[in-house]
Parts: C-alpha cells; structure tokens; sequence
C-alpha cells in the first residue's frame, strides 16, 4: 500500500474511532484469510470478496482476475456498500471520492510490484 494511503487511513481511523466505526478486522483466528486488514469474505481461482459489516454500513469489495494471455491479466475491481442509517450514508459520501483515487493506485501498486 503506497504510505500516502497508508497515512489517509489513519487519519480517517483517527476521525472515526470516536464515532464507534470499525478501524479494522475484528479479532479472529490468524488462519482466518485477509487482505491486507480487510477480511476474505469468499475466494476463488480468479476472485476474492473481502469486506467488513459495521452498525453505519456494510461493504464488499470484488477483486478479480482474468487472464488475457499467458502474459497479460486483467484486473477489476467492484465495490458494493449497503448504508444503514444517516451516518452510513454521509460517511459513504464522504469516503467516495476518495475512494476513486486511492482504488487505481492500489491497483498500480500490484502492477509495479509485478
């Protein structure tokens, strides 16, 4: 994860701690797969669902991967939120933005790394 989005997590974990928010998995067992502090909700050959349900709102995140050739993947990336109340729905509007940024630079991250 590039540090610039590493830092805007923890200013929005910083933000949202006192409002009762979710900052993190919740504690499970170490076997129990994650990406990154996101937890695996359902995986595949070619896709992994991760997500996190919270009091505010519920989230996946749809990663997929799909072989062009032998050399060249295509990567897609889907999200699907559920707001429960006002906070859910103000916080998702503040997030989204964001969210559109940091989204494709976490995806060019796995490209340069590979």
């Amino acid at each position: 994860m590039p540090s610039w989005i590493k830092w805007l997590l923890a200013l929005r974990n910083g933000i949202v701690t006192p409002f009762g928010l979710k900052t993190g998995p919740e504690r499970r067992s170490k076997s129990d797969p994650h990406l990154g502090f996101l937890p695996v909700v359902r995986q595949s050959s070619n896709c992994v669902v991760f997500g996190l349900d919270d009091w505010h709102l519920d989230f996946r995140v749809l990663l997929e991967v799909k072989e062009r050739t032998s050399t060249q993947h295509e990567i897609s990336v889907s999200t699907a939120v559920k707001t429960h109340n006002l906070v859910g729905s103000s916080y998702l509007a503040l997030v989204k933005p964001f969210h559109r940024i940091v989204v494709p630079a976490m995806l060019m991250q796995v490209v340069s790394d590979h």
